[in-house]
């Protein structure tokens, strides 16, 4: 239920405001005479592209950095200074994409950071410290064990025990920033379920996420911003997400419609042929095929194991049983150089621990499955490793000076296209991708799967390991998993109802 419906939304002033914030870096302008209002009780979305000012926005919210020009209230009143952080803290809290968490201390220690209780002695007192954060989980109704180690905690409880420090401080206003990008669909169903919980106790939230579907599902109201500026606040029901895409973009995108695509012709020949594959535990008896131009949906919340069927494909994980087939040839179970000469290209889970090297430069990164290719014996040759960088480069709109530029200095959508042109550097028979669009924004996922649509075009196999229903769209035909084992196959034009059921284990008709 939203906060409207709850009739406290709308009550008192803005919970936080920002009117007129500029804010530049040298010639770079990050903010434009920006403004946002959040009213109390609401989950209020900020979205844009990368590099529309979202962030610089936070760090000003947050206290972390000074706006050139403008000002922010909260509740009607001036902000503190800089320099006042328990002030800041009373105000407002940020739930951070990457865990501030301490992992070595306890779940307590952290919630309580600073502010340990200590006895006549001066020593910290550890009982007192325990009841108190199991106090504070309590009224917050956060399910964590107050003695477990933080490393311990999975992403999800991780987020919770922030949010409840957050509240802790006082502050009843939290900003969420990207807090689904690493959990599956059963934790955001929990998350969601618990910021509607805080909500309906008075916590007000700015919820910050590149999955419109998401924002559909848990904001009331939606602020873009686009090129430092703001572009429109309206309320979540009120704004259809062909309008929401153009107002982040600047112009209607392919994706504010059903995509459409023809599906190859019926033949006997397969390019990747799977066959009773098996890890105890993990996955059963999977079995799929796919034919040249044919892209393949495998969908699936957390624990599905469709990830790890990707990962078996190309050579991260042996299976404990079954066959792998691409192109007529069988690669040697369990290695990644055997899936790549026989004909694979793959995109993994998190560009940054397994797609990139971050030190390395663009061209490097792009190449390095194709050594043979820059040189006889072993020996590369910049030039031509460089030629084969920029035609990458342009095929894939790459945004960079050249490609001598550290990967590392690229938005998130120019290092996940980096990742894809690795990909297709050895014209895979079968290109394999797992939530291929993962932390990019509205106009780079809709590069990404239209290079997808033209991968397949020639004649290349695709496998689309996701639980992002935009992903998923582009295939001719969808197999979900559910505990290890493929409980449905449904062709393109599904209904977000049908997939998602069949996800969750439910049935189709449900």
């Amino acid at each position: 239920m939203s906060g409207d419906e709850n009739g406290w939304a709308q009550a008192g002033p803005p919970v936080a405001e920002a009117t007129n914030i500029s804010k530049r870096y040298g010639s770079t302008v990050a903010l434009d005479r920006a403004h946002i209002q959040v009213r109390p009780g609401e989950t209020h979305a900020l979205v844009g592209r990368n590099g529309a000012g979202k962030s610089t926005l936070v760090s000003i919210l947050t206290g972390l950095q000074a706006p050139d020009t403008g000002q922010v209230l909260f509740n009607g009143q001036a902000a503190p200074r800089l320099s006042e952080r328990d002030a800041w803290r009373r105000h407002v809290a940020c739930v951070y994409q990457k865990s501030t968490i301490i992992p070595e201390l306890t779940v307590a220690e952290n919630l309580l950071l600073n502010r340990y209780h200590r006895n006549r002695g001066g020593l910290i007192s550890w009982r007192s410290l325990r009841r108190e954060a199991r106090s504070l989980l309590a009224d917050w109704s956060v399910d964590v064990d107050v003695d477990a180690k933080a490393h311990e905690l999975s992403v999800e409880q991780r987020q919770f025990v922030e949010i409840a420090r957050a509240l802790s401080f006082g502050a009843r206003f939290i900003i969420l920033d990207e807090p689904t990008a690493q959990l599956d669909a059963g934790a955001i169903a929990r998350l969601f379920g618990h910021i509607r919980d805080l909500q309906g106790q008075g916590v007000t939230f700015l919820f910050i996420s590149h999955h419109l579907q998401e924002i559909y599902e848990i904001c009331d109201m939606v602020t873009v911003f686009r090129d430092a500026r703001h572009i429109v606040t309206a309320r979540v029901a009120d704004l259809p997400r062909g309008e929401l895409i153009a107002a982040m973009t600047g112009e209607a995108t392919a994706l504010a419609a059903a995509r459409s695509r023809t599906a190859p012709a019926a033949t006997t020949d397969l390019v990747l042929d799977v066959s009773g594959l098996s890890t105890s535990g993990v996955f059963d008896d999977v079995s799929l095929r796919v034919r040249p131009g044919e892209i393949v949906g495998l969908a699936g919340s957390g624990g599905s194991g469709k990830t790890e069927v990707a990962e078996t494909i190309v050579g991260l994980r042996t299976a404990g049983a079954g066959t792998i087939t691409v192109a007529g040839a069988r690669p040697r179970a369990g290695d990644v150089n055997a899936a790549l000469a026989s004909g694979i290209g793959f995109v993994p889970q998190d560009r940054h621990q397994q797609g990139l090297v971050a030190n390395m430069s663009i061209a490097d990164n792009a190449t390095l499955t194709i050594p043979e290719r820059l040189g006889p014996a072993g020996f590369l040759s910049g030039r031509r490793r460089d030629a084969v960088a920029r035609s990458m480069i342009d095929e894939l709109a790459i945004k960079t000076p050249g490609p001598d530029l550290p990967v590392s200095g690229l938005s998130g959508g120019n290092q996940q296209k980096v990742v894809m042109a690795r990909a297709l550097a050895n014209d895979p028979k079968v290109l394999v991708l797992i939530t291929p669009t993962a932390g990019v924004d509205v106009r780079s996922k809709e590069f990404l799967l239209d290079k997808v649509d033209q991968v397949a075009a020639r004649g290349t196999g695709v496998i689309v390991a996701s639980d992002e229903l935009d992903d998923l769209r582009i295939c001719d035909r969808v197999l979900v998993m559910f505990q290890g084992r493929i409980v449905a196959d449904l062709p393109s034009g599904w209904r977000d109802h049908d997939l998602v059921a069949a996800m969750e284990g439910l049935s189709i008709d449900a």
